[in-house]
């Protein structure tokens, strides 16, 4: 195939969907991400209800896992949000040849990222975990989260791969590969937790194994088969500033934006320890998970919205990319007040399914009262979540990385701090105060994004689609 055919094939039905009508695109990416992502958090709350089977502390372990977790996650996502972002908008261009290049280049980052962080991160993690205060949590903390640590590259490969094929409008094998190690996850964790015997490393060796063998799909699928959209074409490659540019300018602040919800989760159990104990880290752990499963539909919109949007402002669509951003926030405001309802009626039967056990029983009212506290912001969580994928798909990582750090770090930690060590309202203070900064913060996004969506409709003329 000669450059010239390349730059105008977007001959496959994913790159098809991101050219089409942007409402339907939304539609038709969200889907099977909703499936995916909704097995992957439903694993998740399988894991801790295994988990919570070994009582109380193991809960807290995980807890203080999770933000380290979350930093190599943070940076998968960064890298995978950046390629699929800038592959979103080549294809827009019509720019295969520079689709495939954003490709390589990705995986190739990816893997110098795995080598960079594993070792350090495995070595130093029991001492880390005593400065965080895990206390009698320390050690089974380390125990899970050196298992864990051994699979980077994998989580790494995986989460980048995902975001690939959703970058070239391919969600529905996405959701495959994630089905895989969802299923796998949930299918091994009795068997090596209790049945061989191996504890809370159980749990971190099902992680691992399930997301080896979603690895193992994937690979074939990009490297073996050859069948999507980009192509990974090593012979003659060079390497490239502005491709690198192209993608560090998104991945880098998508990346620095997990850091710091990481930031806010180890500065939150801080103020947990400060104002009550280890059990409501446990909460917070175990809480969160059911968070994470309830906005899992408005997360994959959100995934959508990058890939229309950044192939929307890749065709100098304007328009479409506004009409996506609108259409996927009304979806969000009536998905999440469903939600949201949902979850305040049921938080006493959902508590009791995670504290089941004798060691954790003991957290059931605290737990019903987060989740009946949380679900409050659950109806405006789109707003700021799909604005933020907007400035991603757009190139506009900094401007994502401003709002999330306004929303996770200035305004929850302050809201926190206020209510429940200044106004002395202990845990629930912690509660209330995650879902007013949350708000707050999701609305200041929406804001701004209108702001820019507007500036960019007015500099383009009716007819033209010039690019201001």
């Amino acid at each position: 195939m000669t450059d010239g055919a390349q730059h105008r094939d977007t001959g496959t039905e994913g790159t098809r969907t991101l050219l089409a009508d942007p409402k339907a695109a939304i539609v038709r990416l969200s889907v099977p991400m909703m499936v995916a992502m909704t097995l992957l958090t439903l694993y998740n709350l399988v894991d801790a209800f295994w988990v919570a089977g070994l009582g109380a502390d193991a809960l807290a372990a995980i807890g203080f896992t999770f933000p380290l977790f979350f930093i190599i996650i943070g940076l998968a996502n960064g890298l995978g949000i950046g390629g699929g972002a800038a592959i979103s908008r080549m294809i827009g261009a019509r720019n295969k040849a520079g689709a495939d290049s954003v490709a390589v280049h990705t995986m190739l980052m990816t893997a110098v990222l795995a080598a960079a962080v594993t070792v350090p991160v495995y070595l130093f993690a029991g001492d880390l975990f005593v400065l965080l205060g895990a206390g009698d949590a320390a050690g089974l903390a380390t125990e899970y989260a050196r298992v864990l640590f051994l699979g980077t590259f994998f989580i790494l490969f995986t989460n980048v791969a995902y975001a690939i094929l959703r970058g070239e409008g391919d969600a529905k094998r996405a959701m495959r590969a994630m089905v895989v190690s969802s299923v796998g996850n949930m299918v091994l964790d009795p068997i090596l937790i209790y049945a061989l015997g191996m504890g809370i490393a159980g749990a971190a060796w099902a992680t691992v194994l399930s997301i080896i063998g979603s690895a193992a799909i994937l690979a074939y699928w990009l490297f073996v088969k050859k069948d999507t959209y980009v192509s990974f074409r090593l012979r003659g490659f060079t390497p490239r500033r502005s491709v690198i540019r192209d993608i560090l300018r998104v991945g880098l602040p998508a990346s620095m934006e997990q850091m710091t919800m990481a930031v806010t989760t180890l500065a939150i159990n801080g103020i947990i320890v400060l104002v009550a104990s280890t059990d409501g880290v446990a909460v917070y752990s175990v809480g969160w998970r059911v968070v994470m499963i309830a906005v899992t539909p408005l997360i994959a919109i959100a995934t959508a919205v990058v890939a229309v949007t950044g192939a929307s402002y890749g065709s100098r669509s304007y328009t479409k990319m506004e009409s996506a951003h609108l259409y996927a926030v009304r979806l969000g405001l009536l998905i999440g007040a469903a939600i949201a309802v949902a979850t305040f009626i049921f938080a006493p039967q959902i508590a009791a399914v995670f504290t089941s056990s004798e060691g954790a029983a003991r957290l059931t009212p605290d737990l019903v009262a987060f989740l009946r506290i949380m679900c409050l912001f659950y109806p405006v969580v789109g707003f700021g979540m799909f604005s933020s994928s907007l400035f991603q798909g757009t190139g506009r990582g900094i401007n994502s990385l401003t709002v999330t750090i306004l929303r996770t770090v200035i305004l929850t930690i302050a809201f926190v701090w206020v209510l429940a060590v200044s106004l002395g309202m202990g845990l629930d203070g912690v509660w209330w105060g995650i879902a007013a900064g949350n708000i707050v913060g999701a609305l200041t996004g929406f804001a701004w994004a209108r702001r820019y969506t507007v500036a960019l409709l007015n500099t383009q003329p009716p007819a033209a689609g010039v690019e201001g």
